[in-house]
């Protein structure tokens, strides 16, 4: 479902840094883009959502600032094992039946990356009615160019180069002297974290639980008992709660609140769709369907005060690519620093 990791690509975009722009998630028929809080660009196409064509897709990448290159890299699918894999170690692109030359592929990941003439020949024909194909000779993987401009806009909108020499869309006469530059990674220093249970008396348990559905909005999750609730110190003063949340046909969602270590417990929520915490790490990972071609991942570190945010991204649309997904495309990043505090 493309609805679900769109939807937890969302919360990313909220900033969880004073000050740090958000990155965004837009998708479009067979292409998306996700843009991250340092500005960096990644777009993907895919081959047309009802083709019987095998899978392939393209990622394209682009850092913020002046006269940044766009770089492109191919993938070709290989989740479905009858799929055709190119006969040698390359394949030969095709742009509206124009030969532009092989691209080498890597028989391990089965990834080639395009020269800065082939980019330019793919971005030139998915912005308008191109026809993009690599063919080993005997099978032909197709590049679905629909929803193309509209992604590559909102990249170049993102990005502030709307009107300038180097858009992708909407070129203009402006030069790119102004176009934003990149911003650095924010730093999380994560901080030592203990994981011994707590033992709180039943009146405690149930004070706390109170105290957390105050937190929760209607039906983002669902009901739980006292003795569902896990207490663990992290450290002298506060507690980390988790609880059950929500299950579905392939995910499910765990509930992580740092609390303090007695009533009042002033729970803050960290999220509802928690998956495994780990020495002071909350990850989540949750399938975009049950076949496993699509992922969204999210990840916080614990700094000391609380759970800080690193890590949103998903791995790409649903398009039966690669098991696990095709790409990473992080709408958020940060820098974890070394060892704890």
């Amino acid at each position: 479902m493309r609805i679900l990791v769109t939807a937890l690509l969302a919360v990313a975009t909220l900033p969880a840094f004073a000050g740090q722009p958000a990155g965004i998630h837009f998708t479009h028929n067979d292409w998306e883009v996700a843009c991250d809080n340092t500005r960096t660009c990644r777009a993907a196409g895919y081959q047309a959502d009802d083709a019987s064509t095998p899978a392939i897709s393209v990622l394209l990448e682009r850092e913020a600032g002046p006269a940044r290159p766009v770089t492109a890299t191919l993938k070709i699918g290989t989740y479905d094992e009858t799929a055709p894999l190119p006969k040698a170690g390359t394949v030969a692109m095709q742009v509206n039946g124009r030969a532009l030359g092989p691209v080498k592929i890597d028989r391990e990941a089965m990834t080639g990356v395009l020269t800065a003439a082939q980019t330019q020949a793919l971005l030139a024909a998915v912005s308008g009615t191109g026809t993009v194909q690599w063919t080993d000779g005997s099978h032909a993987w197709t590049l679905s160019g629909k929803g193309a401009a509209a992604v590559l806009l909102k990249m170049d909108e993102f990005q502030g180069r709307l009107g300038t020499t180097g858009a992708l869309m909407r070129k203009g006469n402006k030069a790119e002297d102004a176009v934003p530059v990149s911003l650095p990674m924010p730093e999380v220093s994560p901080a030592s974290a203990g994981s011994t249970e707590v033992a709180l008396p039943p009146a405690a348990r149930a004070a706390l639980l109170r105290e957390l559905r105050g937190t929760l909005k209607a039906d983002e999750c669902n009901a739980f008992a006292p003795e569902q609730l896990a207490v663990l110190r992290l450290n002298t003063g506060k507690l980390l709660v988790q609880a059950p949340c929500w299950t579905g046909a392939y995910n499910e969602g765990t509930g992580y609140w740092v609390a303090d270590k007695a009533a009042p417990f002033n729970p803050v929520l960290v999220t509802t769709g928690g998956s495994d915490y780990a020495a002071g790490t909350i990850s989540s990972s949750q399938k975009g369907r049950g076949l496993g071609d699509c992922w969204a991942t999210r990840e916080w570190v614990w700094d000391g005060r609380r759970f800080a945010l690193t890590q949103a991204a998903t791995t790409g649309m649903c398009r039966l690519v690669a098991a696990g997904g095709a790409w990473h495309l992080p709408t958020f990043v940060a820098r974890v620093t070394r060892g704890a505090r």
